[in-house]
């Protein structure tokens, strides 16, 4: 299933899909496509995330078929295509995790030996997605990239927000390696620094991804089983990635996350998601190009499995 050919149609044409793939097909054997999931209801502090999938498409325009780096074709090799997006429910959260748990599940079982590329939304998408994945596969290891922890209990309240969604995963019992790297950000207390202990989560902070990444990547390439990856955008230096909700100073360059990603050999890739991304905080269109960019070299890491 290939791109529109860029030598023969303008990349400024025709209708925006991821990489200018094609729409997926029932009747086609893909082994991944891009979805989007265009909420961004469970947000702290800035929004915009509902509009992450559209800009993340539109950024992908430049992305070629051939990735010199890893000597892979990933979009031909994953006959891959564009799925569309979950019709979620703005302003309700309950609701619309009901929907994208339905909806990825349906996908993912529909599909052998699928995998979702997942684009956001906000990080509390995950947890509904990791339902789905946990009714298919069990529990999953998950590596979390990200520049805050997301295990708080709650906020004013509310158990449901992009900052309580691990905590919920691990509540329900669906994971079972946690590895999350690229913490920065300040906390609200000392015993956030508990927290993670007392819930078994493996955590590298900025200073450990700068300066021991060889020790993580060993660590992520060591997991078994189903393994499912979240990339909050976040995670990337401001300087690199503006356009997003949360953004914290002294993170990682776009050549270090692409990097890091391109080192990744997953056993058993179950699912991918880069959320997080605001396109009204953009700044020419860094943000979703990065995006773009990070699901392409996870398609392409997969690739390298066939």
């Amino acid at each position: 299933m290939r791109q529109i050919d860029a030598l023969k149609s303008p990349r400024f044409t025709q209708i925006s899909t991821f990489a200018r793939l094609p729409i997926c097909r029932d009747d086609e054997e893909v082994k991944a496509g891009f979805i989007g999931i265009p909420f961004d209801d469970a947000t702290t502090y800035r929004p915009g995330a509902r509009f992450g999938p559209m800009g993340i498409r539109q950024g992908s325009r430049l992305l070629r078929p051939y990735n010199q780096f890893l000597d892979t074709y990933p979009l031909d090799k994953l006959n891959a295509c564009d799925m569309g997006d979950v019709n979620i429910i703005p302003g309700y959260i309950d609701d619309t995790m009901r929907i994208i748990e339905s909806n990825i599940y349906d996908i993912i079982t529909r599909r052998e030996n699928f995998v979702p590329f997942i684009a956001g939304g906000d990080h509390s998408i995950t947890l509904p997605v990791l339902r789905a994945m946990n009714k298919k596969y069990g529990k999953l290891n998950l590596v979390h990239l990200d520049s805050h922890y997301d295990f708080w209990d709650s906020y004013w309240g509310k158990k449901y927000t992009h900052g309580t969604w691990l905590r919920r995963a691990l509540e329900e019992g669906l994971l079972k390696s946690v590895i999350q790297a690229g913490i920065r950000a300040s906390t609200f207390s000392k015993e956030d620094l508990d927290d993670k202990k007392r819930l078994g989560i493996r955590s590298y902070t900025i200073r450990d991804m700068k300066y021991n990444v060889k020790e993580i990547i060993s660590e992520i390439n060591s997991l078994e089983g189903p393994t499912y990856i979240s990339i909050d955008i976040d995670v990337v230096d401001p300087a690199f990635a503006p356009g997003t909700g949360t953004p914290e100073v002294g993170g990682l360059t776009s050549f270090e996350i692409i990097e890091f990603i391109r080192q990744l050999r997953f056993k058993r890739l179950v699912g991918f998601d880069v959320v997080e991304v605001s396109p009204p905080y953009d700044l020419s269109e860094l943000t979703t190009m990065l995006a773009a960019n990070i699901i392409y070299e996870g398609m392409s890491v997969l690739s390298l499995t066939l």
